[in-house]
């Protein structure tokens, strides 16, 4: 699955919500992709479309413009069948130190991070 958005919208840790980390971007065609983990959980959440999923062992990779995000595959219905999603994105219109402290926290002991800039 593959997204475009120009901007990716990111929090490593939001104190009016818990000091919840969250990244959250909108497609072009309109649908929302949002990731969040709560410091003291195991797990984090995708959000794509109506209904959160609870997952762990998910792997995140950064690159250039772009995030991809790969499940296990029987997660799949976690990103509508899919077990990745690659999300293009600006990389001139977001704060890369901020993202990847926010990926970072997110993951941290749930999830793999790769940076490959």
């Amino acid at each position: 699955m593959q997204m475009t958005t120009a901007l990716l919208i990111v929090n490593p840790c939001d104190d009016e919500e818990d000091n919840m980390a969250m990244l959250c971007c909108h497609s072009d065609q309109g649908d929302m992709f949002l990731m969040t983990r709560y410091p003291d959980e195991d797990a984090l959440d995708i959000t794509l479309g109506d209904e959160p999923s609870t997952l762990d062992g998910v792997k995140v990779t950064l690159g250039a413009g772009t995030l991809l995000i790969e499940i296990a595959a029987g997660d799949a219905d976690a990103l509508n069948g899919d077990d990745s999603l690659e999300i293009t994105f600006d990389a001139d219109m977001t704060d890369l130190a901020e993202l990847e402290e926010t990926l970072q926290n997110i993951l941290k002991g749930t999830g793999t991070y790769i940076r490959q800039l």
